[in-house]
């Protein structure tokens, strides 16, 4: 699996330096804490992160935590001694980083929260695909699952949340089941796959599957596990098909299960523009200027910010991905970056 993700990694690296101005001027060196290389949407954010970045003149360092707090604030503390431009930080666990947070703010170094949002503290931005959004739309494809396959929204539901420390699938977990609650009729079993382990998955759909053999659909909070949850039914005797699936990230190899007929849906994190949105607002977020609240067009998408008790927050939406749209290019999982080059926001 490993050696799979790293492949993927290398071809999209290359492909997006190929697409990267060779006439950036470099601004300054901003540092990436992400919390692991271990699925594909924390690869992609890497390579994303750094063309965009490139585009609006800065040069960027990542730094793997292997999803381990302690390796993580370790990190933020050597970051901080560099006085770097900026730090974008993907936390492993958003309660353990808040002090390293108001270390970096106190020393005059932004931070900027990226993908797994941090209400506990300020910092100078945060862009993350609508979680909560996420967690609604999913729903909305669950209804439409059961209805399909009962003829009105009912059955036992397995949801398979990452890890809890990761405010990203606890506020998918809240959207989905706030709109699921209209349905009395749907029962909703929920596990954490621990340091979003795809092994941890694995193991939970076994074990669900002997204790709750009537399990009508399984909801994944990312791709990679629902790639050991289809083994596991497999494992069982299951076949394409017999319980339905979905997940919420758009990884590729969530649209490749799509296309076997293991899922039947993913939710897209918008990989591209959550990226991209932190390049835009970067000159600003590094001179300490103001940033407006407002509607922005990124990478096409309508996005809302709205300056938070933490700070500016951007929002980026996301969208259903089925066996009828999966070959979409627009969506990240397809392994195809954007061709437009962005601008600053002045």
């Amino acid at each position: 699996m490993k050696r799979i993700l790293l492949s993927v990694f290398g071809v999209l690296a290359v492909a997006l330096a190929l697409l990267t101005p060779a006439f950036a001027q470099t601004k300054g060196k901003v540092y990436y804490l992400v919390p692991t290389l271990l699925d594909e949407f924390q690869t992609g954010s890497v390579s994303a992160l750094e063309m965009f970045l490139k585009q609006v003149g800065y040069e960027m360092q990542t730094l793997n935590a292997d999803n381990k707090t302690d390796v993580q604030q370790s990190q933020m503390n050597d970051v901080i001694a560099l006085k770097p431009a900026a730090i974008i930080l993907a936390a492993v666990d958003f309660n353990a980083l808040k002090p390293s947070i108001e270390a970096a703010m106190a020393a005059g170094i932004p931070v900027v929260e990226f993908d797994r949002q941090i209400t506990s503290t300020p910092s100078a931005f945060t862009s993350v695909a609508g979680t909560i959004e996420i967690g609604h739309v999913a729903a909305d494809v669950v209804e439409g699952l059961l209805t399909k396959k009962y003829g009105s929204v009912k059955g036992k539901i397995l949801q398979v949340l990452g890890d809890p420390g990761d405010p990203y699938t606890l506020d998918i977990q809240k959207g989905f089941e706030e709109k699921m609650a209209a349905y009395p009729d749907v029962k909703i079993i929920s596990l954490p796959a621990m340091q979003w382990e795809a092994s941890n998955a694995g193991t939970i759909v076994s074990d669900q599957l002997l204790a709750n053999p009537d399990i009508d659909l399984i909801f994944n909070h990312a791709a990679h596990l629902s790639v050991a949850a289809a083994a596991s039914l497999e494992a069982a005797g299951k076949k394409p098909g017999d319980i339905l699936m979905l997940s919420s990230n758009g990884a590729p190899v969530g649209l490749d299960l799509i296309r076997k007929g293991w899922m039947q849906a993913e939710v897209e994190q918008p990989l591209y523009a959550q990226a991209a949105a932190v390049a835009m607002f970067m000159d600003k977020i590094v001179n300490h200027q103001e940033i407006k609240a407002g509607e922005y067009d990124v990478l096409g998408l309508k996005s809302t910010l709205t300056i938070e008790a933490w700070g500016p927050n951007i929002k980026i939406p996301g969208a259903a991905i089925t066996l009828e749209n999966v070959d979409n290019p627009a969506f990240w999982g397809n392994m195809k970056p954007p061709t437009e080059t962005i601008k600053s926001v002045e």
